[in-house]
């Protein structure tokens, strides 16, 4: 059976649970914070999570999870059959991380954990994720789904990158991302309705606590 590592906090472990879920594939979870210790870097050799164990060894990066469970696992496809709408798919999928995610990240320190983020990346970070929405909205159908009208691994992108970006602008920026933009908000509101997806954030919520106390422990020890 896959066991998948990692912690139900991470947005790129909940990515990969919720493909995987939606696919209906069994698997268990293995409660893995990232690391540097010797043990883990033999099987995640930058020492993040996730981390798909299989029967043939283990896996690591989101992306590549994402594509080793489609390939392997073609019922209940998250990608579409044609070559052209697969590559729209993909493309969306980047676009989303490198231009949504990845700059909201560089201010997470700020938001959840209490540190300071300097003025110069915070500004960065709001007009990159103002360009970033931009593009979204200029290329993405979103009718009703980011590639068109099935759910694929875009929305999964989508639905764990787009919350995370939300909240930084509007804490830090007291910006609204998805004004002005109803087809992503009207997304967001039906994934959310999504039985995996409250699944997933049951399991997020009852990690929190435990989560927050390993950040501490690795604060006061740093």
């Amino acid at each position: 059976m896959l066991k998948l590592h990692g912690f139900p906090v991470s947005n790129y472990f909940n990515m990969v649970k919720l493909a995987l879920l939606e696919k209906g594939i069994a698997f268990e979870t293995v409660t893995t914070y990232p690391s540097q210790d010797e043990a883990f870097l033999t099987i995640s050799p930058r020492g993040k999570v996730p981390c798909l164990e299989t029967e043939h060894g283990f896996i690591s990066e989101t992306s590549v999870i994402l594509e080793y469970i489609e390939d392997t696992y073609p019922e209940h496809p998250l990608l579409p059959a044609e070559p052209f709408a697969r590559a729209q798919v993909r493309t969306f999928m980047r676009e989303i991380e490198l231009y949504i995610e990845l700059p909201a990240r560089l201010c997470y320190p700020e938001v959840f954990f209490g540190a300071k983020v300097d003025e110069v990346t915070k500004s960065r970070a709001k007009g990159e994720l103002l360009a970033g929405i931009a593009a979204l909205k200029r290329h993405a159908p979103l009718k009703p789904f980011v590639a068109g009208d099935a759910f694929t691994l875009a929305d999964i992108y989508f639905l764990y990158s787009m919350d995370l970006a939300v909240r930084v602008a509007q804490q830090l920026f007291s910006l609204d991302l998805l004004a002005g933009f109803p087809a992503a908000q009207a997304l967001m509101d039906q994934l959310n309705e999504n039985p995996n997806v409250q699944l997933i954030a049951d399991d997020k919520a009852q990690s929190m606590s435990g989560f927050l106390a390993m950040v501490r422990e690795r604060l006061e020890r740093a």
